[in-house]
């Protein structure tokens, strides 16, 4: 037996998260502070928020944390660097890793000519240098 809905993808639409500017979460916190005790459950409905969103924003407002009180998904992007400020920082670090490559290879450069310097010895000049060195 065959089924007659296709199945393709939830013909409904995925609920979109809302989001709190730190403006209305303030208007909401102060109005909330403001409505007596039975009233406040008519502000939530009529908002359509829960208990615990009016409670962090008001900690955050009591521990005077405006910038908690903006979403972070939401919030303002972090500023951008200029374009020349990102092309220094850039430069920079490829000249800090040139710099490193070059010390590298200066030092591999002075062991390969002490190591050429020592297999061109002639054997009498060895000899001689261990004499000198106190060696055979």
């Amino acid at each position: 037996m065959t089924s007659t809905n296709p199945a393709g993808p939830d013909p409904a639409a995925r609920p979109k998260r809302r989001t709190f500017s730190p403006e209305y979460k303030l208007r909401i916190v102060a109005e909330d502070d403001a409505t007596l005790k039975n009233e406040k459950g008519a502000v939530l409905r009529r908002e359509r928020l829960y208990h615990s969103h009016v409670k962090e924003w008001r900690a955050a407002r009591d521990a005077g944390a405006l910038e908690k009180l903006i979403d972070k998904q939401t919030g303002p992007a972090r500023p951008k660097k200029l374009a020349a400020e990102a092309e220094n920082e850039k430069l920079r670090r490829q000249v800090e890793r040139l710099e490193k490559e070059l010390a590298r290879n200066k030092t591999a450069l002075e062991v390969m000519g002490k190591a050429s310097a020592l297999l061109e010895m002639t054997p009498r000049a060895r000899t001689e240098g261990c004499r000198r060195t106190g060696g055979r």
